[in-house]
């Protein structure tokens, strides 16, 4: 007895289709063997279907400038103005973020956390940024308040923003008052806010409830010197807040006093750790929570010192 047989020619496939296909693929599979199964699939690699959403944020944690400069110039131009939405770590230098902006004219998403890019160079290409809807420049140590507010000048259609900080990036700082207040003057789109562990005020805080009509969250976790009371929770009872603990910092005794960060005194507000976005926990896996190794297998450390830019990328990220 014949059976009909059906033959898929996935070589054949359309472009856009592949595209789709491969990015559930990681990034060296997609560059690496993907190019090797046929002459089609390369092509369709080295198009713009395959790179409309560009995310190396993790592969380029560990990447020296050089090579994550060159993966990043060639994927953008193979995304041919297509470019929807850009993650990318440590961004190396101001002319890795001016070759961004020149193919950013469909850019609604970028991601830049602990970038060595600064005021200038921002100031200098945020006009051609104006697509953008959602912006992460958190760890950025070297951005400040001008950057930020050319930022709300010119991207009108701004409605996210990511600026967290550690602790440790603040230590030459006193207060990040200027940040907050540009955000209030120049972005009042927004509808998620986050600021976990920057140096601002009450005053700055209710500054950015005020001139931001559409806030939906704001993320004010490690800002110990922001205090709201009853009247404020009232005042904006339709914002999420995710806010600091209450506790006395003056008798903070080590890290297990900070342990609770997901607690919020605002409960009132009905900000419950449970409804935090779930971008916050994307990079997370249950690998990472488990324990196989006995405590025979533990390997005690010593250290006389650190290296601060190098310590940093050993602390856990900021909420």
């Amino acid at each position: 007895m014949e059976e009909d047989c059906e033959f898929r020619h996935w070589d054949e496939l359309i472009p856009d289709a592949l595209g789709l296909i491969f990015k559930n693929l990681s990034l060296q599979e997609i560059l690496t063997v993907i190019p090797r199964v046929c002459k089609s699939w390369g092509k369709a690699v080295r198009g713009p279907y395959c790179w409309q959403e560009i995310d190396i944020e993790q592969w380029s944690e560990l990447r020296r400038p050089e090579t994550l400069d060159r993966m990043l110039q060639m994927l953008i131009t193979w995304s041919s103005g297509s470019l929807r939405k850009l993650c990318v770590s440590g961004l190396p230098c101001d002319q890795s973020l001016s070759f961004i902006a020149d193919h950013a004219k469909s850019l609604q998403t970028l991601q830049l956390p602990r970038s060595e890019i600064g005021n200038e160079i921002v100031e200098q290409v945020a006009w051609r940024l104006s697509t953008i809807t959602f912006l992460d420049i958190s760890h950025c140590r070297n951005i400040g308040a001008p950057a930020l507010e050319a930022i709300g000048k010119h991207c009108k259609s701004l409605t996210r923003l990511r600026r967290t900080m550690h602790p440790l990036e603040l230590i030459d700082k006193l207060s990040q008052d200027d940040e907050a207040l540009v955000i209030a003057a120049t972005m009042p789109k927004l509808r998620h806010l986050e600021l976990a562990y920057l140096l601002i005020s009450t005053e700055s805080v209710l500054k950015i409830l005020s001139s931001c009509p559409e806030l939906e969250f704001l993320d004010v976790r490690g800002c110990w010197n922001v205090i709201l009371d009853e009247k404020i929770v009232k005042r904006f009872s339709g914002v999420k807040v995710i806010g600091p603990p209450p506790i006395d910092c003056c008798k903070m005794t080590g890290w297990d006093d900070c342990s609770n960060s997901g607690s919020s005194r605002y409960l009132s507000w009905d900000f419950v750790a449970g409804e935090i976005d779930d971008d916050y926990y994307e990079d997370m896996s249950d690998a990472a929570w488990e324990d196989d190794q006995s405590m025979e297998e533990v390997e005690l450390r010593f250290f006389d010192g650190f290296d601060l830019n190098n310590a940093l990328f050993d602390w856990p990220h900021s909420p």
